[in-house]
């Protein structure tokens, strides 16, 4: 019986020492944020914000690496595949819960291979048009989508995105057939769309202000509920003539599955402080985005509740998976 109790308290006292040793594990000297789009667009000016707030409150080296292609997937497989110590993480858009609908087979389980850790920001995207093209209201451009159907096209950061997704509804809601162009990120399309080689498209407002300000664009309307502050005088697309339309962008910061470790632990707490800083809120805002407020589980229920909602709207849109 003594040699019993001997055996279940070492087990207990080995337990015991094993935890707390991992919960006073150091966090990594350097830490890696993956932004799966190319260098330019919303995410990559999110993620060099949050690499900096990350680095000033966890007094680590931070750095971000673009790793573009198939719609924000072979970054993330990156991740998925990487230590979950909290030395990568991966900062991507709406496309990361819209994808497993897009996909006939991911590299990666979304919801099994990643850990959310919070949600950065939100945005609502902008219906925007080259400086040039005739449409100067949202009703000029469905009048001129209605007398040629086809004729027109808009482009997006990519196929299943928040920016090609309001694409999709604004072609439901206004019943008009203007054609989808993907890119590999939001700033080669929208580097084209001030080139000229397309006429419309839809993204986020960081993306969208500076290509505004300096006239080499138009915002003919935003696609949330409200006006948004960075642009008052820009309609929104249900006070332009399309009722009820509304679709926003969010973007979240995530770490490969950590089942609760320290290192996310950690992550979610500086997150939740740099997120609730005026600071932050104020920097966020010349971008025309709002912080986000969901982190660690909330954001993980959020996450699962995405996948959901977009699979219907992707059902709907008809938009055919890819291999």
């Amino acid at each position: 019986m003594k040699r019993m109790f001997a055996a279940i308290l070492s087990v207990f006292m080995l337990t015991a020492a094993t935890v707390g040793a991992n919960a006073n594990e150091p966090f990594p000297n350097s830490v890696k944020i993956i932004v799966p789009f190319p260098a330019g667009g919303t995410t990559d000016i999110l993620a060099r914000f949050v690499a900096q707030y990350l680095g000033d409150k966890l007094g680590v080296t931070t750095i971000v690496e673009n790793r573009p292609g198939a719609s924000g997937t072979i970054g993330s497989e990156m991740v998925s595949k990487s230590p979950n110590d909290g030395s990568v993480l991966l900062l991507t858009a709406t496309h990361h819960v819209i994808n497993p609908s897009l996909y006939r087979k991911l590299p990666y389980d979304t919801q099994k291979d990643f850990s959310p850790v919070a949600v950065v920001a939100s945005a609502p995207n902008a219906l925007v048009v080259n400086k040039d093209f005739p449409a100067k209201t949202v009703a000029d451009l469905i009048a001129m989508a209605k007398k040629d159907p086809g004729k027109y096209s808009f482009g997006s950061a990519g196929i299943g995105g928040a920016n090609h997704l309001s694409g999709e509804l604004f072609k439901q809601m206004a019943g008009i057939d203007i054609v989808h162009i993907p890119y590999k990120g939001a700033a080669p399309a929208m580097n084209d769309l001030i080139g000229g080689h397309i006429p419309i498209m839809f993204d986020t407002l960081p993306t969208v202000l500076p290509a505004a300000t300096a006239g080499n664009i138009r915002v003919l309307a935003v696609t949330s509920k409200e006006r948004a502050a960075s642009l008052p005088n820009a309609p929104t697309l249900n006070e332009s003539g399309v009722k009820g339309f509304e679709a926003t962008a969010w973007f979240g910061l995530y770490m490969p599955a950590a089942n609760g470790n320290a290192a996310y632990t950690k992550l979610v707490a500086a997150m939740k402080d740099i997120l609730a800083a005026p600071a932050t809120r104020e920097k966020f805002a010349t971008q025309g985005v709002d912080p986000g407020k969901l982190t660690g589980t909330e954001f993980a229920k959020f996450v699962d509740a995405e996948i959901s909602k977009w699979a219907g709207v992707v059902k709907k849109a008809n938009v055919p998976p890819a291999d």
